[in-house]
């Protein structure tokens, strides 16, 4: 719970402002950056006061948290359990990897990602804020598909967590790094890249 809503504890809470507040502040932090943004021009963008983002969220930090954490949201998806159960395990596991790559690979990620990397130099925190809410939650994420496949006998995982950090490493491979640094996109390396890993994971973890 961020720091807005326990000051506003036992009152509603008006999901379409805070909805518009996240959304201003994502775009911005995309566009401008962490450090160029403002509370202020947060504000102006999400058509609410000054007043208003600072009693749903308390600061620009609870701000980072809440706007990375949607964005993460949009990758968890993928790792419901229910949406995928269906398909056979390989599928799965491809469609996940493929969607990873995906979300990873669009230039407005790219850029803030750079971002986030050179405000860090000079705020740790902000970097510490960006993993946790959202590489380390989609990571909670696909472990917490990986030990039920565990339980339902599919696979053999015993650190879900080590193996969904394995399978993600082989799906990026050195795209991810050459994106970082303008190589442009090869969607075929990437599918074959997200094939590859799917087949070695399966060699691994496969029952």
């Amino acid at each position: 719970m961020s720091s807005g809503e326990e000051r506003k504890a036992g009152r509603p809470v008006d999901q379409a402002k805070r909805d518009a507040i996240i959304t201003a502040a994502a775009d911005s932090f995309f566009e401008h950056g962490y450090a160029a943004s403002t509370i202020e021009g947060i504000a102006a963008r999400a058509g609410v006061s000054k007043v208003t983002v600072y009693n749903h969220f308390g600061d620009k930090r609870a701000l980072l948290a809440a706007a990375v954490t949607r964005e993460a949201e949009k990758m968890r998806a993928h790792f419901a359990i229910d949406a995928c159960s269906a398909a056979a395990l390989p599928d799965r596991l491809r469609t996940i990897g493929s969607a990873m790559v995906a979300f990873l690979s669009r230039p407005e990620m790219i850029q803030f990602d750079r971002r986030i990397a050179a405000e860090t130099e000079h705020e740790p925190d902000i970097g510490l804020a960006f993993l946790d809410n959202g590489p380390r939650r989609m990571k909670g994420a696909f472990a917490a598909l990986l030990e039920r496949a565990h339980q339902d006998g599919e696979l053999h995982v015993p650190d879900p967590l080590l193996a969904a950090e394995q399978f993600a490493s082989m799906c990026k491979g050195m795209g991810d790094l050459e994106r970082r640094f303008g190589a442009p996109p090869d969607p075929g390396q990437d599918a074959r890249r997200v094939d590859g890993a799917v087949e070695v994971f399966l060699r691994a973890y496969r029952r």
